[in-house]
């Protein structure tokens, strides 16, 4: 069973930046595409970026030039980048393997105010 622990949220003004964690426990982390959610209050659920295991990214439209998701399998770690940052990214953010098959951690709370 692969454990989930994300990392890095804060508050932060608007334009600011965040670099999120997500550390995995298990070996076969680095076979997966992993991917990061997020979910605003009274909003579903929503993929964010997801990163191949190769490296491929692709990246939800409302994060696209802002957000960059990265890697690091030595590690087992997944990191989202996120810059020039809005309120409407405020959110509890989580990572999951692309088809959401791992348990989900606690997330990590990113508020967006001035």
């Amino acid at each position: 069973q692969v454990q989930l622990v994300e990392s890095g949220g804060g508050l932060v003004q608007p334009g600011g930046s965040l670099r999120l964690s997500c550390a995995a426990s298990g070996s076969i982390f680095s076979s997966y595409t992993m991917a990061w959610y997020r979910q605003a209050p009274g909003k579903q659920r929503e993929l964010v970026a997801r990163i191949a295991p190769g490296g491929s990214t692709n990246y939800a439209d409302s994060v696209k030039s802002r957000f960059t998701i990265s890697r690091d399998n030595a590690k087992n770690t997944v990191y989202l980048q996120m810059n020039s940052l809005k309120p409407e990214d405020t959110a509890v953010y989580y990572c999951n393997n692309f088809y959401k098959t791992f348990g989900w951690g606690q997330g990590t709370q990113v508020t967006v105010a001035s």
